[in-house]
């Protein structure tokens, strides 16, 4: 395994990109490793990345970019992102949207989105930003489109993440419809 490719890997999702690989980061920028390896195993490259992979690039760095303590793991520094994503209801704009593989719209339409392992269901603001995360699982994302303003009216939460993401606990499949 290539640990530098590794921690540029983890450098990215980390420091300036986590909603591209639908991380939940805390205020100090900690996230569970198992979010972290289930995010990684989407992309058939980091398949098989282990947490003792993740512990082997920390030693092995002369920079120390990132830390592991209590199952989870950080990067130290050189953080671009301007807010963590936090859980703060908030009243979501008409439409979000959300980059998913094809092989999952069908379930999506049939069981509406679920978090999996993570812990909240993540959405774009844009079109832009779900192409993104969806091109991380699917060359050719499917881009659904969620009537966020509707789904709010009818009582589902939704969490302001940062300026590019929201976040929801479950999207009941008659909010959504493929873009």
């Amino acid at each position: 395994m290539d640990l530098m490719k590794l921690s540029k890997e983890l450098s990215y999702a980390l420091r300036h990109a986590p909603w591209e690989y639908e991380l939940e980061l805390d205020e100090e920028g900690w996230v569970e490793i198992s979010q972290l390896l289930v995010a990684l195993h989407e992309s058939p490259y980091w398949k098989e990345v282990t947490q003792a992979d993740l512990e082997q690039m920390i030693q092995a760095s002369e920079k120390k970019r990132h830390e592991i303590r209590s199952g989870r793991i950080r990067a130290l520094y050189g953080h671009s992102t301007p807010h963590k994503i936090s859980k703060i209801s908030a009243e979501p704009p008409e439409t979000l949207y959300h980059g998913t593989p094809a092989r999952a719209v069908h379930s999506i339409m049939e069981h509406g989105l679920q978090p999996r392992q993570r812990q909240y269901v993540h959405l774009s603001a844009d079109i832009d930003t779900a192409n993104q995360v969806g091109r991380r699982r699917d060359d050719q994302p499917v881009i659904l489109k969620i009537n966020a303003a509707q789904a709010a009216t009818d009582g589902i939460l939704f969490y302001h993440g940062n300026e590019n993401i929201w976040l929801a606990d479950h999207i009941p499949a008659r909010y959504i419809l493929e873009q």
